[in-house]
């Protein structure tokens, strides 16, 4: 058996026969290249998702800017940094080398999307013809769980993850290259990493760390050297026992469901409708998808409440309960002491219900963050508050302290891209 090598390209690896063939079986080396961030690859992951059962049929898709942003934990409302990310994505190239039937060898290269614009709140973008092929069938390019997704802190380490999952099936990477590998990583152009004790100590041992906590994947990192340096590099891949974006369980049974029918009426894409009846339950969906029409009717959202719908689910809402009432001779024969007090009584409920579900928002997007994150949003809040009342009752209660309420909603709702929900009269 021969080895082949081809370090000229991003995606070559250094690979035996035998690999070559699993290779052809299992999973194609698709890589994307460029010095993405995390965002940017959030937001990668989250169009195609959305745009993946119309890969092959539509030349184009759309998402709600809002409902993107949710998705990918994009937290403010400046469309500067989303128009950026899109601009990045364009400018990104993936590339792929693999076997075809016949044996012989297929390599191809594409910017990541073709195209993108953002225009009345929403999305519009394109993938090329031949990349859309290769990313719509899960045996050539795995696309990894939205949930799994939002874990991940660190660019580096869902660059890694992306790269090693793909191969999930066979069980290794195989042989990179170092130049290879750092290309993959985004650090390529950086001389502090030719050196690679300090790649190992500042990307690998990190990234691989990073992923086996909060992944449905486990690594290990194997080095082989040649005279006495380190040259080539591979990741052992093992499952964790979580699930991926394919196993969804009964998919025709899910498809059938009320509430995928709801979700894809709301707007949903049809993948991420089966993903969240999966992880939450058809029961669990459909009391969110009546709380959001309830909201709607209500005048609190608008007409198309997908990204207030994702803030939802993810937020656990819940309709407020009805206004307790005294007794049946009050119903019967209220005096007008007893209706004022009704009425204040509901206005109470009314009020609370509205300041907990902003407060769920809240809570939802505080998950999202890193703790140094966290800290930060803490602080600078802390910073705004007037007097030492206020901010001793922040420190107190937190996000919770009733006291700072109005002040704690207006400044999240500048954060917030699907934004807070609004008080009813």
């Amino acid at each position: 058996m021969t080895k082949t090598k081809n370090a000229s390209r991003v995606v070559t690896q250094f690979r035996t026969v035998t690999e070559r063939e699993s290779l052809r079986k299992h999973v194609a080396a698709i890589h994307v290249g460029g010095k993405l961030t995390l965002l940017q690859r959030k937001l990668s992951n989250c169009l195609l998702l959305h745009a993946y059962d119309d890969l092959l049929t539509k030349s184009s898709h759309r998402i709600d800017a809002e409902t993107l942003c949710a998705l990918s934990g994009y937290t403010s409302r400046d469309r500067d940094t989303l128009k950026a990310a899109l601009r990045a994505l364009a400018e990104t190239t993936a590339e792929w080398n693999m076997l075809g039937d016949n044996g012989e060898e297929e390599w191809g290269i594409s910017s990541l999307i073709s195209y993108a614009k953002l225009t009345g709140g929403v999305c519009e973008y394109a993938y090329s013809a031949p990349l859309a092929t290769k990313l719509y069938d899960p045996s050539v390019f795995s696309m990894i769980n939205m949930r799994i997704q939002r874990n991940f802190t660190s660019g580096h380490a869902l660059a890694l993850y992306e790269n090693c999952f793909r191969f999930i099936r066979t069980g290794s990477t195989g042989w990179w290259e170092l130049d290879v590998f750092r290309r993959l990583m985004g650090v390529h152009d950086m001389a502090y990493y030719d050196d690679y004790s300090k790649l190992n100590a500042k990307i690998i041992k990190p990234s691989v760390k990073e992923v086996n906590a909060v992944s449905d994947i486990s690594l290990v990192a194997e080095v082989r050297r040649e005279n006495r340096r380190a040259k080539y590099i591979r990741f052992l891949i093992s499952r964790n026992g979580q699930e991926t974006l394919f196993d969804l369980g009964d998919d025709d049974a899910v498809r059938k469901s009320d509430a995928f029918r709801r979700l894809v009426q709301n707007g949903i894409a049809e993948r991420l409708a089966q993903r969240w009846i999966s992880e939450h339950g058809e029961d669990y969906v459909v009391e969110k998808l009546d709380f959001v029409e309830s909201e709607r009717r209500k005048g609190r959202v608008r007409k198309t409440p997908t990204g207030y719908l994702a803030a939802a689910i993810k937020g656990d809402f819940k309709q407020a309960a009805p206004a307790p009432v005294k007794s049946v001779s009050a119903l019967t024969s209220p005096s007008k002491e007893d209706m004022a007090e009704v009425e204040r009584s509901a206005e109470k409920e009314r009020f609370a219900a509205w300041r907990q579900a902003c407060l769920e928002v809240i809570d939802a997007n505080l998950e999202k963050r890193s703790p140094a994150s966290r800290k930060a949003v803490r602080d600078r809040f802390e910073r705004l508050l007037e007097d030492d009342f206020e901010r001793g009752q922040f420190r107190r209660y937190g996000w919770q302290a009733r006291a700072v309420f109005t002040k704690v909603r207006e400044f999240w709702s500048d954060l917030i891209p699907e934004g807070l929900p609004e008080q009813s009269d």
